[in-house]
């Protein structure tokens, strides 16, 4: 039986954080942990600093000496994210981690722009034709220049006017065109 992939915190040294990620993510590579351990975070914001009369943004870690994973735990993951350097262990009690609730994950992922729903999968390559099914550009046909998987969009050229314009569309606003 698999059990599900919770977000834990893991408690670092003060200014470990991005080391103790680096180092967790080489380790889940050389491990094959991929299927184990899915993202690891350092949650960040910005913030303005003003030096010398010179305003400047700085980015400041929202919880200093801590770091998200979500993860499955097993014997084999608490042992790894346990003793890598810099981790001093998981909040909750020394046997068992308690995971964040679902409502303080998507808080968090929201607040560093990155959203809690699965993200749309789509099969589309650049010049290749689809179909807009909503928005201000519904049933026009767009030819792709751009996919952008971070963001879940794409670029394209519409015909119209008689002209090609530029758009740019979400991947739930689109269907395979056929030709």
């Amino acid at each position: 039986m698999e059990s599900e992939k919770k977000w834990y915190v893991i408690h670092t040294y003060s200014g470990y954080e991005n080391k103790v990620m680096a180092t967790l993510e080489r380790k889940v590579k050389s491990m094959g942990l991929e299927n184990v351990i899915n993202r690891i975070l350092v949650p960040m914001e910005d913030e303005v600093d003003i030096k010398d009369g010179q305003k400047r943004t700085v980015k400041r870690k929202v919880f200093p000496g801590y770091v998200l994973v979500e993860m499955e735990v097993n014997d084999r993951s608490w042992y790894v994210v346990r003793n890598t350097p810099g981790v001093t262990g998981f909040v909750g009690s020394a046997t068992k981690p308690i995971p964040l609730e679902a409502h303080e994950v998507e808080r968090i992922l929201k607040s560093q722009g990155l959203d809690t729903r699965q993200k749309p999968q789509i099969t589309v390559a650049i010049g290749e034709q689809v179909r807009i099914i909503s928005g201000p550009f519904e049933d026009f046909i767009a030819t792709i220049t751009e996919i952008n998987e971070e963001k879940s969009t794409l670029k394209g050229l519409i015909n119209m006017f008689g002209r090609e314009t530029s758009v740019e569309v979400d991947y739930s606003q689109i269907e395979k065109s056929l030709e």
